[in-house]
């Protein structure tokens, strides 16, 4: 039912308008169910839970339970809670200058009793948009039981000339005054064991204890904790009585395929305009690109225990776009098409959204990231062009024995960072057998596009060792394997 909220002022109004009291978890609930019976989406802009997450969600939410959500770091745990303001009314009155939110029909503070009792239905009433109904806090181990629950004000107790055995020289922490809102508390394993203790009778039976008072404040909140399971062992856990009394835990997870991750990374990219205008970014690299997140996830040298964010995939096009660019700039053009060998520019995205075991530290993070990238190429590879077998017989032919014998006729060819387009297009229509192999296998792609699948056949040969590939300060130099071995001793 919706209110005008211009003319309620008052208690009396309030009543008269039929406004009935609702608990924030069957507000949760009776909007939820109102979406599911529309067929609407509850939790828009969550891509890749449609299936898993989102209905174990939806059915805490339907069971009226606090929720904690298990995943590790950049799995969208912190991006659902907030999702669930949605959810939540528009508008809820409150008595007007609580500190606590408290309902005019069921007040629970004693300063709302005192104004309802002294002024009955003319007792002023504000109203509360849902947007201001969302509280988080990060657990941290600084975070003490005032910070959350409340202490005594000495302050207070002097303006107002009370004994501090009066309970109006309180100060109320951060969860009373949450009262009728949604609460997160983010990485939970990182409280304090004795913090943690202080959550359990808010959780169950709705009382709190300051100092040494013992109020019956029966808080109306929405609980949802975060946490990552490698927390539990590496710096914390959470105390059993208080999982406890969490309803519902929740699993998530990361994109199980690229088009999920594409529409992610998409969607959470923070771009300029005028790098979007500036650089055409070819679908196949896009695809390279949230590959790297997913042979990261899987990578010898990386702990999987840690995770690969989302945010590596979101960076790592951010500095892809900006990588083009640059270049864009310093060649004073208007327009530019991102380039296989842009990637470099995503090394530093990567290399600090990744935690490396022993094996990844010996090698160097920089190293490694480059290492992913070849990898990724390497996975994708196979998908636009025949595969190259391990072992191959010294007398079969294979599709690319023609570019390989280009390379070993040659002394091969260097492809600089800063090339304009005539000139990049130029050194790569130089490597004739490139253009027949694109013509055989991919005669309807586009001419901007045709040029990153010619360096991702030179890529490719490079990670099924068929050509080298070496960097050197203004860009990469593609060699036959064999006779860079012979150069080098």
């Amino acid at each position: 039912m919706k209110f005008n909220i211009e003319r309620i002022k008052t208690l009396g109004e309030l009543k008269k308008a039929g406004y009935e009291s609702k608990g924030i978890k069957d507000e949760l609930r009776n909007n939820l169910r109102d979406k599911i019976k529309n067929g609407e989406a509850s939790f828009v802009g969550v891509w890749g839970y449609e299936n898993s997450v989102i209905p174990e969600l939806e059915r805490a939410i339907l069971s009226r339970h606090n929720i904690n959500l298990l995943g590790l770091r950049g799995q969208a745990k912190t991006r659902l809670a907030r999702l669930m303001v949605n959810l939540l009314d528009e508008w809820i009155p409150i008595v007007e200058g609580s500190e606590i939110n408290d309902d005019p029909l069921k007040p629970i503070s004693r300063f709302a009793k005192e104004l309802i009792k002294e002024l009955d239905d003319k007792t002023p009433v504000s109203w509360l948009h849902r947007d201001n109904r969302f509280y988080e806090k990060l657990a941290t181990p600084d975070v003490t039981v005032a910070d959350l629950i409340g202490d005594v004000d000495p302050i207070k107790a002097a303006n107002l000339r009370l004994s501090y055995a009066d309970d109006r020289v309180i100060h109320f922490g951060m969860i009373p005054r949450a009262n009728r809102c949604i609460f997160v508390i983010n990485e939970l394993p990182d409280l304090q064991s004795r913090i943690q203790v202080s959550l359990f009778n808010i959780l169950e039976e709705g009382d709190i204890q300051i100092r040494g008072f013992k109020l019956r404040l029966p808080l109306d909140l929405q609980f949802v904790f975060t946490a990552n399971p490698e927390d539990y062992t590496n710096r914390g856990s959470i105390v059993t009585p208080l999982k406890d009394r969490i309803g519902s835990q929740i699993l998530t997870h990361y994109p199980d395929d690229i088009a999920t991750a594409r529409k992610i990374t998409e969607q959470e990219s923070n771009l300029d305009k005028r790098q979007v205008n500036a650089a055409y970014v070819p679908e196949i690299a896009k695809d390279l690109l949230e590959q790297i997140s997913f042979e990261a996830r899987n990578s010898e040298y990386v702990d999987t225990k840690s995770g690969v964010s989302a945010r590596t995939s979101i960076t790592a096009f951010e500095n892809l776009l900006s990588t083009a660019e640059r270049r864009v700039l310093i060649a004073g053009a208007d327009k530019t098409t991102v380039r296989l060998s842009d990637f470099l520019g995503v090394i530093p995205a990567i290399t600090g959204k990744i935690e490396l075991v022993y094996e990844g530290e010996q090698e160097g993070a920089d190293a490694v990231a480059a290492i992913l990238i070849d990898e990724a190429v390497k996975t994708i590879f196979p998908e636009f062009f025949p595969k190259i077998e391990k072992l191959e017989r010294k007398d079969a032919e294979g599709p690319y024995d023609e570019l390989i014998a280009w390379f070993f006729a040659g002394e091969g060819f260097e492809l600089l960072d800063d090339y304009t387009e005539a000139e990049y297009k130029r050194a790569l229509d130089s490597v004739t057998p490139l253009n027949q192999l694109i013509k055989e296998y991919h005669p309807e792609v586009l001419e901007t596009d045709s040029y990153f699948f010619k360096e991702l056949l030179l890529w490719g040969l490079v990670a099924y060792k068929k050509l080298s590939k070496n960097r050197f300060s203004e860009g990469y130099q593609f060699k036959d394997l064999y006779g860079s071995f012979i150069s080098g001793l």
